[in-house]
């Protein structure tokens, strides 16, 4: 299938883009690297009477570590950021995950801000971002905010994000001395989307695992750690934690087999993160 008809629109300023948006209302829609949106159009799941491209914009292709946080613009694609030299001291569980995200020819033209932006409940950018405890900043024509990433998702393709709003960066905080990280992902292919996909860290005297692929949304849990090592309960909290996050059977996996990948590959990240701690 082929898009239904629609204006595009290739603004020269942020400032340009933003008025558009505003005017545009719920007819509108931004597009930056478009291996979200445009299988979506193509399908006419959406249909908007006007398509706005942020990709070429400067002012959204911020790519910097500074003041505890990596910030990543919109316009940034998946491919900038994976091949970024300091990215694994950076944010190492990033590092970790974005080898999974699609093939390198979609990394190429996706971006971070793009996958978040969509929230795919299988998507490993927006489960690394809430796993790390980032934070999502909104802009549209007269202000701007930021969004704890836990806040920010609410179920399959669903987000607080406003029709007025674009994702203007995401903001992934820079990995501690003495921190741990870990991400394993099982899918039919490498590239596909995850039928579950957990991402670990360990940071202080705490650790957290945070999973995707299962719920609606990405979801974490966090446990204190005992005498510097995993709690003795681990498996019991581990088998609780994949119960709450529900499930459903599909085409690619059942519920039961979702939750025993969860309590086996969760342990297996979380030691991992342990382990590596730096």
């Amino acid at each position: 299938m082929k898009p239904a008809p629609f204006d595009y629109l290739r603004p020269a300023t942020l400032t340009e883009a933003l008025a558009a948006l505003a005017a545009g209302g719920d007819e509108a829609r931004v597009i930056a690297g478009g291996q979200s949106l445009m299988p979506m159009l193509n399908m006419r799941l959406v249909q908007p009477r006007l398509l706005i491209d942020l990709g070429r914009l400067e002012e959204l292709r911020t790519l910097t570590a500074e003041d505890g946080w990596l910030t990543v613009g919109a316009a940034v694609t998946q491919g900038q950021v994976l091949a970024r030299p300091t990215l694994a001291q950076e944010v190492p569980l990033l590092a970790a995950a974005l080898p999974w995200v699609g093939h390198f020819q979609t990394r190429n033209r996706g971006t971070l801000c793009g996958s978040v932006a969509h929230a795919d409940p299988s998507a490993e950018t927006p489960l690394c971002l809430v796993a790390t405890g980032g934070e999502v900043v909104l802009r549209n024509a007269w202000r701007r905010r930021s969004v704890p990433a836990a806040d920010f998702f609410l179920g399959p393709l669903t987000t607080v994000k406003a029709a007025d709003e674009i994702v203007e960066c995401v903001r992934f905080p820079l990995a501690k001395p003495g921190s741990g990280h870990a991400f394993r992902e099982v899918s039919m292919r490498h590239g596909d989307f995850a039928i579950v996909a957990c991402a670990a860290t360990v940071d202080g005297g705490q650790a957290t695992l945070a999973v995707g692929g299962v719920a609606d949304r990405p979801s974490r849990r966090s446990w204190p750690l005992v005498d510097g090592g995993l709690p003795a309960d681990l498996d019991e909290a581990l088998n609780a934690f994949a119960w709450d996050l529900g499930g459903d059977d599909d085409q690619h996996a059942t519920a039961r087999y979702r939750r025993d990948l969860v309590r086996r590959i969760g342990r297996t990240v979380l030691e991992e993160a342990l382990s590596c701690r730096r």
